[in-house]
């Protein structure tokens, strides 16, 4: 009787129905390993995005933005100043080398008869804190050079003292013409020759164009002209005429 039941249990186990039945449960049983290890994978994963940034990590970006915002806050604050450096020194340059733009045109024939003994040697505008010496401009071309580091008097133009008009002008710059912008009518306006000076008060203020030359062309009667640039780029003249004040 054992031995019958023996080989009934050994007819079982060797059943093709429980040889697959087997082989299907080890295959489902991969298949479940494999999904718990991706399972794991994938927590692990999440685990990690929500870690913090260490804080030493971020004490090394912060003190290197220490160490670069002066450079950099520096070269911010003076970029404006650096454009509009550039722009005035290419203005100055172009005033200096292509004197056309800024016209300042004469008649060559007033060139003839001057004396030079009387030329104007400095000009002094109290209210306005002007005190520049004065040089004689040479023509180049037709036009009257223009210093960069004084008033000119453009030559051909009368000298003070003389019916005619005197002609002074200087860039519109710190330490030259730039404050006569602030010049108002009446104010007096002083010219000094090698042995006399000679006083005027402002008569008249007005703005042209550059092209507009006819205001510094010769006069009747004794008259000086003082001449700069204004404006944006300096794209206009400020003409300030004035009249002898005697007493």
């Amino acid at each position: 009787m054992p031995r019958t039941i023996n080989r009934r249990r050994s007819r079982q186990k060797n059943s093709p129905a429980l040889k697959f039945s087997r082989r299907f449960f080890r295959i489902l049983s991969g298949f479940k390993r494999r999904f718990v290890s991706l399972g794991n994978l994938f927590v692990l994963s999440k685990k990690r995005k929500k870690q913090p940034i260490p804080i030493a990590a971020l004490l090394f970006l912060f003190g290197i933005f220490l160490l670069l915002f002066p450079t950099i806050f520096k070269n911010f604050i003076n970029r404006p100043s650096a454009i509009i450096s550039k722009l005035s020194s290419a203005v100055q340059m172009s005033a200096k080398t292509d004197l056309a733009k800024e016209p300042i045109h004469i008649d060559t024939k007033l060139l003839a008869g001057k004396e030079a003994a009387e030329a104007p040697l400095r000009i002094v505008i109290p209210m306005l804190s002007i005190d520049l010496s004065i040089v004689e401009a040479r023509v180049v071309d037709g036009y009257w050079e223009i210093s960069q580091n004084s008033a000119s008097h453009g030559v051909g133009s009368a000298y003070p003292g003389e019916l005619g008009n005197t002609v002074i002008f200087a860039h519109a710059r710190e330490g030259l013409f730039l404050p006569l912008k602030d010049i108002k009518k009446d104010q007096l306006v002083y010219v000094l020759t090698k042995d006399r000076w000679f006083r005027y008060k402002v008569d008249e203020i007005k703005f042209v164009d550059p092209q507009q030359v006819e205001v510094i062309a010769p006069t009747s009667d004794e008259t000086l002209t003082l001449y700069t640039c204004s404006g944006f780029l300096d794209n206009k003249r400020l003409i300030v005429t004035s009249k002898p004040d005697r007493p």
